[in-house]
């Protein structure tokens, strides 16, 4: 596999997201874009082929348009590893027009804030879900995003592989809710714990 199209990356859930970007800014990150609200429209075949085979076909919104591809990821890593084939777009209409031409249908949109830090050849983001706060790591390889981790006071054995609408699809098992989208609207009033999202919080701060 081209290592240029492989996202390697690993996520932790945060509960303490402020100490967690002092931190990220005490070791020399980088901000590259502030708080930015996203919008992530996923398309699949009305069979559901490709979230049975675990792949991605999105077309993410914020202050671009970018059309994305995501194969499976590569079992028996310690990070998340998988084929990404990434396409910036003029047109948002365009995009989506051309995916149902194909049959593809959107099957869900989940949204988010982030905020994207650059460290070395790192990214790391601060995601503001509307079922918690988290961040990635993506970028090299899994020692070095290890290390880094490390750096930033977070549990290694805390790390998340899952995506995001795997943990919403846990969520949604786990308090018997027939939610239609992850967005900031479907779950107003709605209180989620790291218990309801099967994960546990990886900052350490409080032990420090």
């Amino acid at each position: 596999m081209d290592d240029q199209n492989l996202e390697v990356e690993v996520k932790f859930y945060l509960n303490d997201p402020g100490g967690f970007e002092k931190r990220l800014r005490s070791i020399g990150a980088n901000l590259v874009q502030p708080r930015t609200h996203e919008s992530n429209y996923r398309f699949d075949t009305p069979d559901m082929s490709l979230t049975h085979t675990r792949q991605v076909l999105r077309i993410r919104q914020d202050q671009n348009v970018v059309l994305t591809y995501k194969g499976p990821a590569i079992q028996g890593q310690p990070v998340s590893m998988r084929k990404e084939i990434e396409l910036e777009v003029d047109d948002f209409q365009a995009a989506r027009n051309l995916l149902e031409s194909l049959g593809y249908q959107l099957v869900v949109l989940y949204e988010k804030y982030r905020t994207v830090y650059t460290l070395n050849e790192l990214e790391i983001t601060l995601d503001e879900m509307p079922f918690g706060v988290f961040t990635e790591i993506e970028g090299g390889d899994a020692q070095i995003i290890e290390r880094t981790a490390a750096s930033l006071s977070l549990l290694w054995s805390q790390r998340i592989l899952d995506s995001y609408l795997m943990l919403f699809e846990r969520v949604k098992q786990n308090l018997g809710k027939d939610f239609k989208d992850l967005t900031f609207t479907e779950f107003k009033n709605v209180m989620i714990t790291s218990k309801d999202l099967g994960v546990k919080a990886a900052d350490v701060t409080t032990y420090l």
